[in-house]
């Protein structure tokens, strides 16, 4: 196994447990999977997103921001930015950000979905369920 397939691996736990409401599995499996991909080389945009994902819903709305902000360095429009703004409004109880998010996303979602991304693909139904939740918030 690749040490990216090893914190994908990790990540997966992770969003899991946290799913599940283990928060035992969660405290013992983050430090593990955010040192897993601290461990990597350059950090590709879904890999970006996985840190994101794992810090926002674990608590961590700041960390999360940060990892969307640079996503958003490398690429603006880049889908994963507003979900993770989003995750990051809600958690802080701030309706502007997580409404820009939704606002952002639509207005990107047809031309990224365009470009093929492998990582749009990865988490199409994400994708998919944030899109349905933003058209219904912007109605």
């Amino acid at each position: 196994m690749t040490p990216r397939e090893q914190a994908d691996r990790l990540f997966d736990r992770v969003i899991a447990a946290q799913e599940r409401g283990d928060s035992g599995e969660v405290a013992f499996f983050k430090p593990m999977a955010i040192g897993a991909y601290g461990q990597l080389r350059d950090l590709d945009a879904d890999a970006l997103f996985h840190l994101g994902l794992i810090y926002g819903t674990t608590g961590e709305p700041d960390a999360a921001l940060e990892e969307a902000k640079s996503l958003e360095a490398r690429n603006p429009r880049h889908l994963f930015i507003p979900l993770l703004k989003e995750l990051v409004g809600r958690a802080k109880g701030d309706t502007a950000l997580a409404a820009q998010a939704f606002r952002s996303f639509l207005d990107n979602y047809d031309a990224e979905i365009a470009t093929n991304k492998p990582e749009y693909s990865a988490h199409k139904t994400m994708l998919d369920l944030f899109k349905e939740r933003a058209e219904a918030q912007t109605r």
